[in-house]
């Protein structure tokens, strides 16, 4: 009689832990199948605000994934989309110059020409397209970066302003990505 009901408990017992993970597995694989997957060049957006300006940049940030970016995967003397996906999208509410280049209040496609050493950052007047799309006719001009070096490579790409006098309406944007950092002044327009 004891046998009996320890035969008892021991089946129900097996019969559910055999049953657990099973469900647990089959109400797993839908949510999984359906789950969004996370992207390789996520969106960003970097924003400031000066004193006669706001501005904003949205881009793609790539990520490095074991690859040589400069003079690799981002080739020398060619133009590049700084970034990935669709074209980077700068806004401004004022007028600005960047570098010494006159930028009227509006949008605008952000690209840059690396070269080993020195990048330029290009304004063009397109917006709207995929990032690979370049009319050098739309551009409204080039400027030279400062160029730097980052302590650690940055993995994932960043644009952001920084050395911001808000209320001066200076800052400086900042492209860095693998050992970059590529720099320009930001100004409201006098």
């Amino acid at each position: 009689m004891r046998f009996a009901k320890l035969a008892g408990i021991c089946c129900c017992t097996l019969a559910a832990v055999l049953t657990v993970p099973q469900i647990g597995h089959s109400q797993a694989t839908p949510m999984a199948e359906g789950a969004p997957k996370k992207p390789l060049s996520p969106p960003e957006k970097a924003e400031v605000s000066l004193s006669g300006a706001a501005i904003s940049v949205d881009y793609s940030a790539p990520s490095i994934r074991n690859r040589v970016i400069f003079g690799g995967l981002v080739p020398y003397g060619i133009v590049w989309r700084t970034g990935a996906n669709a074209a980077t999208t700068l806004k401004t509410s004022g007028d600005i110059t960047i570098g010494d280049l006159k930028v009227p209040a509006g949008t605008y496609t952000l690209y840059s020409l690396p070269t080993e050493g020195a990048m330029k950052l290009i304004v063009n007047k397109q917006t709207g397209q995929w990032g690979t799309v370049y009319d050098e006719k739309q551009d409204l001009g080039r400027v030279e970066m400062k160029m730097a070096k980052n302590a650690e490579p940055v993995e994932l790409m960043v644009i952001d302003f920084e050395n911001t006098m808000g209320e001066m309406g200076m800052t400086e944007l900042h492209v860095r990505w693998a050992g970059v950092d590529a720099s320009v002044p930001v100004n409201v327009a006098k």
